[in-house]
């Protein structure tokens, strides 16, 4: 097999990425285990990107979305499937799904959205022993040459503005 020179494409650093890559197979605890601890100061719900954690489940900011504004939303059961969940927690996790699309379109105006789980580690599951879904914000023309030509997606804003842009909306709509 003959080697492809890569000499004239170009590189796009994403230094963030390597703290989750490297993870993937250790085994530690679940973020999301932890994201649902009652007694979070604002502080800290804020640097786990937490925008609600109720009875029904945990509402979240995405540390390594798609795009800005992509959102998880998970039961407070450490539960790999559906089947696992009692009709409760099921209705629980529709419940948050509706309220963070809505938050998407209230918040950042987001013309549609992705909604998806990825059930197991085969499926692509990051975290395949708590289940979650990921509710993904979508524009008119938002795939544009970077991602469909270049393997590159383009961010609009930062993490930490996101977090503050939705937070202030699910708090006024939750």
């Amino acid at each position: 097999m003959g080697t492809t020179d890569t000499s004239s494409q170009p590189t796009l650093w994403a230094p963030w990425r390597i703290n989750y890559l490297t993870s993937l197979d250790q085994a530690s605890d679940c973020f999301l285990c932890e994201a649902k601890q009652e007694h979070l100061e604002e502080d800290e719900k804020a640097k786990r990107l937490i925008l609600l954690r109720d009875e029904r489940g945990i509402l979240m900011l995405n540390r390594y979305p798609y795009t800005n504004g992509h959102l998880l939303v998970a039961p407070l059961t450490h539960s790999p499937d559906l089947q696992s969940l009692t009709r409760e927690q099921r209705i629980g996790l529709s419940d948050l799904t509706e309220l963070a699309t809505r938050l998407l379109h209230e918040a950042i105006s987001c013309h549609g959205v992705n909604v998806g789980m990825n059930l197991g580690r085969c499926a692509g599951a990051g975290v395949p022993g708590h289940l979650h879904q990921h509710i993904v914000p979508r524009w008119h023309g938002d795939v544009s040459f970077m991602d469909s030509v270049a393997g590159v997606r383009v961010m609009p804003q930062a993490l930490e503005h996101s977090y503050a842009t939705l937070k202030q909306a699910c708090d006024r709509l939750a």
